[in-house]
């Protein structure tokens, strides 16, 4: 069994624009399918529009509001919303809020760098 602490985490920038803690992943944890991760987004900004082959994720919104995009969807999200991002589903965080955005996110297979494909060429305001 592994345990993390999460000031013991490094933070690092994700390839769509997020600040991310990876709580639990294969490559520092032993797990084998999945990861679990919380991302921050502040005020005001947006990660890329993105998908991933492989991965399906779900993410849940701990903290701040904002507009998810999904496919062709904008959704609203606030504290206790989750939602299911398919494989190969376009979708990209939005802050409107004022306080930062937290996110939980659960990928299975676990995130990867080489599976996130950016889908437009705007720059992140991260």
């Amino acid at each position: 069994m592994i345990k993390t602490r999460y000031q013991d985490l490094p933070a690092y920038t994700t390839r769509d624009g997020s600040t991310i803690r990876e709580l639990i992943h294969p490559a520092q944890h032993g797990n084998q399918r999945q990861s679990l991760a919380e991302a921050n987004l502040l005020p005001g900004k947006q990660t890329l529009l993105h998908r991933h082959a492989k991965s399906e994720e779900i993410y849940h919104i701990t903290a701040g509001r904002g507009i998810m995009t999904l496919g062709d969807q904008r959704l609203a999200i606030q504290p206790g919303d989750s939602v299911y991002i398919p494989p190969g589903t376009a979708h990209a965080l939005e802050n409107t809020g004022n306080v930062t955005l937290k996110v939980l996110c659960c990928c299975s297979p676990a995130y990867s760098h080489d599976d996130t494909e950016l889908l437009n060429t705007q720059t992140s305001s991260t």
